[in-house]
């Protein structure tokens, strides 16, 4: 089968508007929660967001195009870009046609919601905007970011909840192995700090209430108490290896596993006994040809809830046998928040940043684990670790009991 190598990144997050800053705030463990800003968030019970600061459309496309787009669809295009710039590619020197996309969203618009809903309420239905349809729907990041640069491939959007970026990437590994593409831009995106995101979340419990921004996401501490609801954009452009050969570029890292199971067991909690998860990773490390004791990190999901960092627990536990104990683990969303479909993407630019930097960041926040005997891992605390970094898994859980993990590994021809 084709090799599939990473030949560029994009990344729109709440700690930068970029790959190499939001990197260099990782370093330093900077943590993007603070107020919600984007409303009044007084009556609600969340107060506190990871949002994505400084953001403006026009800067990354003309004025035109970003007013015919949500936010969610903006992000994508911005981190695209990015990614695209790096990787170098030409589309006056490619095939349209073999250059496809596959950027999810786990939501869409929720904003173009909320305005409509209130114009239908007010003003009936004769004043909605035209518009609105195409605006929402979450397919629309990965049909504007394949408008937007002429990508006349395969266009996907899975949508798997808080696997959506995960998945994606992994179905555009799959799409350029078996040979329907010679190149996939491929990630997840996401805007729903709202009022019917927080509130929805909320509603659900599934949100930390606590107005401690240094405190709120916290994966694997005794003191977690749910999720930090985040905002942002990861987008990868992954490539057959012999074509980025071919036009001389600069290969980032491989992609070689790619593994997704369901729990079929409940529609917000991961199984108990954590074996859906387990699953995947065990069939990703197997679609890589990797044992458990050549992983160096694992990027966990590592929400901050308490059912989802306790059974990810053990499912790690269960897929990599004895190298558990061994194996670095951390959470990037103890800096940038739940990046609900946008996850995914941020995470697996993170393990390819590990890869490069032979650094592991740590769980910033995280003191003392709830039970030693069950939360046994080798959790990165108080500061990160410089280390060779060859093998990473990326493990992605969504509502519905959709698991998907990625397995990156340092690029050797």
């Amino acid at each position: 089968m084709r090799r599939v190598v990473v030949t560029g990144m994009g990344a729109i997050t709440p700690i930068g508007l970029s790959v190499d800053a939001f990197w260099d705030s990782v370093k330093q463990s900077r943590v993007g929660i603070g107020p919600i800003t984007k409303f009044d968030a007084s009556e609600y019970k969340a107060k506190i967001a990871a949002e994505v600061k400084g953001f403006a459309g026009k800067e990354y496309m003309d004025a035109k195009a970003a007013k015919r787009m949500e936010l969610f669809s903006q992000y994508a295009v911005a981190a695209a870009k990015e990614a695209i710039e790096q990787s170098g590619l030409s589309m006056e020197q490619e095939d349209p046609y073999r250059i496809g996309t596959a950027i999810g969203s786990g939501i869409g618009s929720l904003q173009a919601i909320e305005r409509n809903e209130k114009r239908l309420a007010e003003k009936g239905p004769g004043r909605m905007e035209p518009l609105l349809i195409p605006l929402m729907i979450s397919n629309m990041a990965s049909g504007n970011v394949s408008i937007y640069f002429g990508l006349k491939g395969k266009s996907i959007n899975v949508v798997t909840a808080c696997a959506t970026g995960t998945h994606n990437i992994g179905e555009a590994f799959r799409t350029i192995r078996y040979g329907d593409a010679d190149v996939m831009v491929a990630g997840g995106t996401e805007a729903c700090v709202t009022p019917i995101g927080i509130g929805g979340f909320a509603a659900l419990t599934a949100l930390n209430t606590t107005e401690d921004c240094s405190r709120a996401s916290i994966p694997f501490d005794k003191d977690r108490a749910g999720f930090v609801l985040g905002e942002g954009a990861g987008v990868v452009v992954l490539e057959e290896l012999e074509h980025a050969k071919a036009r001389g570029a600069e290969i980032l890292a491989e992609l070689v596993g790619y593994g997704a199971t369901s729990d079929a067991y409940h529609i917000t909690s991961p199984a108990e006994d954590g074996m859906g998860a387990a699953k995947a990773m065990i069939y990703a490390m197997q679609d890589a040809g990797i044992s458990p004791s050549e992983v160096d990190y694992i990027n966990a999901h590592g929400t901050s809830t308490h059912h989802n960092d306790l059974f990810e627990t053990r499912a790690i536990k269960a897929a990599m046998g004895e190298a558990a104990q061994t194996i670095p683990v951390s959470s990037t969303k103890s800096m940038v928040g739940h990046l609900l479909g946008a996850a995914g993407g941020i995470e697996f630019i993170t393990c390819v940043k590990s890869i490069l930097d032979c650094y592991i960041h740590e769980n910033t926040g995280l003191r003392e684990v709830e039970d030693p005997e069950e939360f046994n891992l080798n959790y990165v605390k108080e500061h990160g670790i410089s280390q060779e970094v060859n093998v990473c898994l990326s493990n992605s859980l969504g509502f519905g009991g959709h698991n998907a993990t990625l397995v990156v590994r340092k690029y050797r021809d």
